[in-house]
């Protein structure tokens, strides 16, 4: 089928736009090139802070189905890991923001204390319940080697797994869903956007849905004389033809979850929740009815707070509150597939740990990764405390770094997931195997 015949099948050659239904599937791409090697970023020097750890609460729960789930929470933007579990037992952070740091627990809009030393803020008081549990941890001073300020190239060596190569043509998340096991099912992986993130782009088949109360509605991909013609249109190439057979087997598969979903939902009289928790719901719904579903995505916008960052409220806090009722949302509608599941919170870097002259903070290192699941050893925060200190700061004005995010991914992909060893070397190729084997944060 040449252009000119393709046009005219999808009736719009008068003059209409063509829109074309991006991220129905994953891309196809040529087999990775062999990375490059190159010297590992050494952490700064960090000793473990007495009062840095929690105690790891032992608990029964009842059993899922034992089909190990990962989903992934993308914070865009760089939240202030800072002001998310606070240090504040130490003075060095209330010097260095004396307008915008979370108040000792105790005070109008204080920490939730966790430990003693760390506390949680108050906009994520939902949450502390899974905190009390011990299905809620965190990893303080964790995140990119890669020392790039810029969030699209942060992000992008995040999501791609190798920080410092530019030239990775496919995202951990989807090299991941090729080291699974073998499925009939063309929906072992879903993303909730427009399009397929850098994450999931890759050779296997990923589906997606539009965010929001628009995921239901029938979008042009379902009229069939448009599925015909693209059908007609890729046949022409056999790889091509492939994914969009699975592609469009996947969607029939996902609106067929989504509507009886729904109608269960409106059928209990229990209408879906504003804002992300709508989105939330919805993917907690469809991994909990769909055991094929194994892996998740979706990314939250909003925590570039270079100015009002505010403290208990504010800024940040006004972000916070959806985040932490669309997680609690997540965890809940999961039902006993929450056992099974582990959600991963993590950003692309941290901010500065002296607030700026507008009240807020500038784009810095060190962060903290969030972990919520049935099966984590929670209560407790991972990781070696660098310190806050000046001599402790990296580069005099962030918080360092003292675990690679790639630790925590490849401990999640090896023992939980049950990725063996030589698709682990391939998942993370630059990462030494093995590195992240002394984060037991996994019952």
């Amino acid at each position: 089928m040449n252009r000119r015949d393709f046009i005219r099948n999808l009736g719009l050659a008068t003059g209409g736009a063509i829109l074309i239904p991006v991220g129905l599937s994953g891309c196809v791409v040529a087999p990775p090139a062999k990375p490059q090697s190159r010297p590992s970023a050494s952490p700064a020097p960090a000793t473990e802070h007495p009062l840095s750890y929690g105690t790891p609460l032992k608990r029964g729960h009842t059993a899922g189905d034992g089909t190990p789930r990962m989903i992934v929470v993308f914070l865009r933007g760089a939240v202030d890991g800072l002001n998310v579990v606070v240090p504040h037992g130490d003075r060095h952070y209330y010097q260095a923001r004396p307008t915008i740091a979370v108040a000792r627990p105790g005070a109008d809009n204080g920490a939730i204390d966790l430990t003693g030393y760390f506390g949680l803020h108050p906009a994520l008081q939902t949450l502390k319940p899974y905190w009390d549990s011990g299905q809620l941890a965190f990893i303080h001073a964790s995140g990119s080697p890669d020392m790039s300020r810029s969030h699209f190239e942060a992000q992008d060596f995040m999501e791609s797994g190798t920080p410092g190569q530019h030239n990775t043509p496919d995202g951990w998340m989807n090299r991941m869903l090729g080291s699974l096991p073998s499925s009939n099912s063309p929906m072992q992986a879903l993303t909730l956007g427009e399009s397929v993130p850098r994450i999931l782009t890759g050779k296997v088949v990923v589906a997606n849905m539009p965010t929001g109360r628009d995921a239901t509605k029938p979008t042009l991909i379902d009229r069939p004389e448009v599925n015909q013609a693209f059908a007609a249109l890729y046949a022409q190439d056999a790889a091509l033809g492939k994914t969009y057979r699975d592609g469009i087997a996947a969607r029939k598969e996902l609106m067929a979850d989504i509507t009886s979903a729904e109608q269960k939902a409106a059928n209990n009289g229990a209408p879906l929740p504003n804002g992300l928790a709508i989105d939330t719901a919805r993917l907690g719904r469809l991994m909990r009815g769909n055991p094929e579903i194994r892996l998740g995505f979706l990314a939250v916008g909003g925590w570039d707070t270079h100015a009002n960052q505010g403290s208990g409220s504010g800024q940040l806090a006004n972000r916070l509150r959806p985040l932490a009722d669309g997680l609690t949302t997540l965890a809940r509608e999961l039902g006993p597939a929450f056992n099974d599941t582990v959600i991963v919170v993590m950003s692309e870097f941290g901010r500065t740990f002296r607030e700026n002259g507008n009240g807020g903070t500038d784009h810095g290192h060190g962060n903290a990764m969030w972990l919520l699941g049935g099966n984590i050893r929670g209560r407790s925060i991972y990781g070696q405390w660098p310190g806050i200190d000046d001599k402790s700061l990296n580069e005099g004005r962030d918080l360092a770094i003292t675990t690679d995010f790639r630790a925590v991914l490849a401990s999640l992909a090896e023992k939980h997931m049950r990725i063996g060893d030589a698709a682990m070397q391939k998942l993370f190729p630059q990462f030494a195997a093995g590195s992240g084997r002394s984060l037991n944060f996994l019952v």
